[in-house]
This record gives C-alpha cells, structure tokens and sequence, in this order.
C-alpha cells in the first residue's frame, strides 16, 4: 500500500464565485434591457408611421374615386364603403402605439383625417413628446402644424384635407 494524501475533489463553485457571475449577469442585464426596451418602442412608432401612411394613402385614393371622404365611424370601425381600400382587420385592432383607428369628417376643425383615438382605460394616451416623435417620421415634428396633427386632448391624426 502506497502513503500518498487524498485530494479532495473540488469540482464545486464556492458562494462568493457564484454570488460574483450574478452580480456580473445583473449589470449585463441593467445595460442590455434598456436599449431592447427603445428598440422596441422605434418599433412600434415606425409601425404606426407606416401604417397611417397606409390609411391616409387609402383616403386619398377613395376621395379621388368616389368623390368623397371616407364617412365619419366610431373608434376601431369601418367606414362604409371603405372595405376594399384599407385591410379591415388590421383596421378594428389597437393602433401598434395604443388607441383605436378612426377617420374624421368635418370634425375638430379639419374636412378629412386619419388617425388614432386614446379614450378609456384600456387605451391610454402616451403624449406629446411620443407622438411628436412619430410627427418627426412622418411630418415636420410639431404636433401643431403640418400633415400630421394633435387636433383634440386624446386624437392625433394625418389631415387629408384641412
């Protein structure tokens, strides 16, 4: 028999070690949420730029074709006729930033827009400065003047014809 000392097998962490990559992997996480967060919300801002686009594009061709504007309809709806311009579906849900599509005609000071509604809880207006941002997309960037418009409190829409 040979008079050799055990090792002991040590293929563990000890606490401090693990305490260490958790400390580590929470600071990644600090510095990488926040810019998947502002990617997300470019996102969704560019989304509803196209998409108004989309919509005040469709207006504009009904008004050539049928001589009028699209009709006046409640949040999230339809206007009659407008079915085979726009894509319906996409038109009865949520905007990509909150609030309901709509169409205005001869209200709130302007002939002819499109745009979003935030009314009620389940719709909660996100502001000015974010929508000055998709203003700044679309338009000039001031909510005041221009194609795109705040025209009420909780309504934010492209002017198709003032």
């Amino acid at each position: 028999m040979s008079s050799h000392k055990s090792i002991p097998d040590n293929h563990g962490f000890t606490l401090v070690e693990i305490l260490v990559v958790v400390v580590i992997l929470g600071i990644l996480g600090a510095i990488v949420i926040p810019t998947f967060s502002e990617a997300s919300t470019q996102a969704r801002q560019n989304t509803f730029a196209a998409c108004i686009r989309v919509f005040s594009d469709a207006a504009t061709i009904y008004e050539a074709k049928t001589g009028e504007y699209p009709a006046d309809a409640g949040c999230g709806q339809c206007p009659a006729g407008w079915e085979d311009y726009i894509n319906v579906v996409q038109w009865q849900r949520p905007t990509p930033v909150g609030g309901l599509w709509d169409v205005q005609f001869n209200k709130d000071d302007v002939t002819s827009a499109v745009g979003v509604h935030f009314h009620g809880a389940d719709h909660i207006n996100p502001g000015d400065a974010y929508m000055s941002t998709i203003d700044a997309i679309i338009d000039n960037g001031d909510l005041d003047t221009g194609a795109f418009q705040k025209i009420a409190n909780d309504r934010y829409y492209m002017i198709i014809a003032p």
